[in-house]
């Protein structure tokens, strides 16, 4: 049957409740790197060709011939709590937008699925129950997620089908939303699909959920194998270790044309995650460390050294602020050397008004306040500036627009560093780029993200060190001060027990 009619809505964010700065509606408005805040017909435009979720639902749409009802579309960097204010407004423009749709034969929904509010714990379980009891029960509801989802039994009560992302680095999320929509074709056409849904009682580290490694290549290499006929989808959540509330944590879900297919598909999967418990590990260097590998390294390298500074990932809460990478490069005296981005909007005004090739004075960086890390005070040259409007391309952000605002690339020795006015991930080499910055032509690279890089900077790197400079994100969870976590679960793959 054509001419269905769907609402589609999104709301993305993934909370660290231990990073230092909050999501306000303003954050949201400027949107997290993918897209602005929009409404309506700016949701098709904008995300056509961006990699979201979103978009590809939309592209099943059109496929299918489904009569689209696009409501919003909202998405902000990942942070600390959102905002009482930022959450209700926008969950009540969702709601209130999609009701106004009606009649509907289903919905879709692009959400994270790690959101945690001022107020509200499980931000995306609550706006589906919301949802649900405005829509009622015989309207489906399908849903894509972020693999980094802490999926909640809230959530898998109050929709029908929900679908995660299969990629970290997350090159799969058009994939995901157009997996998503057809799941929901299925519903719409009558099929009954039945839930099974686990949880791993370890948390596992960001930083060794890359499913380009093992253990999760192995993991998503079965899941794939268990999707038969009889199982019409299967996700495992690795979920995102630094949301302190009773449902943090991994879990495995599935829908199955009976329960016993889907019980069977989601526990062969979670069993082979349980058995992976001792895989999810790796090496971490000191930021002393890892700059003296990378210094030794590339002295007989083809290609650049790329360092993840991965405890101030602003994909997963950190202000991209910190300096402790910084103070190793320049103590260390590393030449042809580049780092990004800074989040420093004070810096970068201040390199703008003394132009470029000017030597200033600054106190860089280290705002946030972070224990073990403080501003940078040197006196740095300015080699380049930038209003900072630019387009990428990479396989994380896909075709997207960036407004970072007034940027700037500022030297110290051997030393640049790429300074943002917003903060983004740096998971795309068109971030260096924008400021005179080639990045297959620095010896060594750092880049203030966990995983996502690995997409657009694995091709191009020598090999890729993980280090450990203070920041908001942690990359061993049992080292985070948690109050709320489910007793009994591990803190990190075998690791202590929450009491």
């Amino acid at each position: 049957m054509s001419n269905r009619r769907v609402a589609i809505a999104g709301f993305m964010h993934e909370t660290n409740t231990f990073a230092p700065a909050k999501a306000f509606y303003e954050d949201f408005v400027k949107g997290g790197g993918h897209m602005a805040m929009s409404r309506g017909e700016e949701i098709i435009a904008r995300s056509r060709g961006a990699n979201l979720g979103v978009a590809g639902a939309l592209e099943f749409a059109g496929e299918a011939d489904w009569q689209v009802l696009p409501v919003i579309w909202a998405g902000a960097v990942p942070s600390a709590h959102v905002t009482r204010d930022a959450y209700e407004r926008i969950a009540t423009e969702i709601i209130d937008g999609i009701v106004k749709a009606g009649p509907l034969d289903g919905i879709y929904l692009d959400l994270h699925g790690a959101m945690v509010c001022e107020h509200v714990n499980d931000g995306e379980g609550e706006l589906l129950a919301r949802l649900r009891a405005a829509v009622g029960d015989d309207v489906p509801i399908s849903v894509s997620l972020d693999l980094h989802g802490n999926t909640t039994r809230l959530m898998m009560e109050k929709a029908d089908v929900m679908v995660a992302y299969r990629t970290y680095p997350h090159v799969d999320m058009t994939k995901t939303g157009y997996r998503a929509a057809r799941q929901l074709q299925r519903l719409m056409d009558g099929d009954m699909l039945f839930k099974a849904f686990r949880t791993i009682p370890y948390l596992i580290p960001i930083s060794w959920q890359c499913t380009e490694m093992e253990p999760c290549h192995s993991i998503y290499a079965r899941l794939g194998a268990l999707e038969t006929l009889d199982v019409s989808s299967l996700s495992f959540m690795p979920g995102f270790p630094a949301a302190d509330f009773d449902e943090c944590g991994a879990t495995v879900l599935g829908y199955g044309l009976t329960q016993a297919a889907a019980d069977a598909a989601v526990d062969d999967l979670a069993a082979l995650v349980n058995a992976s418990e001792s895989a999810f590990a790796g090496k971490v260097y000191t930021p002393d460390e890892g700059v003296k590998e990378a210094m030794r390294i590339a002295r007989s390298a083809q290609k650049p050294v790329v360092i993840a500074d991965t405890q101030d990932n602003p994909g997963a809460g950190g202000n991209s602020d910190t300096t402790g990478m910084l103070r190793a490069l320049v103590a260390n005296d590393a030449q042809n050397a580049a780092l990004g981005l800074m989040y420093d909007p004070v810096a970068a005004l201040a390199a703008h008004a003394s132009g470029v090739g000017s030597t200033i004075h600054l106190a860089l960086g280290g705002h946030s306040h972070i224990e073990g890390d403080s501003p940078f005070v040197e006196e740095f040259t300015v080699e380049a500036l930038s209003n900072g409007r630019f387009e990428v391309h990479g396989p994380y952000y896909g075709h997207s627009e960036m407004d970072l605002g007034p940027s700037a690339c500022l030297r110290i020795g051997g030393v640049r560093v790429a300074v943002a006015s917003h903060k983004v991930q740096m998971a795309d080499q068109g971030l260096f780029r924008y400021l005179g910055i080639e990045p297959k032509e620095e010896a060594i690279l750092v880049n203030k993200s966990s995983v996502h890089f690995r997409a657009d900077f694995a091709p191009i790197a020598e090999t890729i060190l993980v280090c450990a400079a203070p920041g908001p994100m942690a990359v061993d969870p049992a080292t985070l001060h948690w109050q709320h976590l489910k007793k009994g679960i591990r803190l990190s793959p075998n690791g202590p027990a929450f009491v």
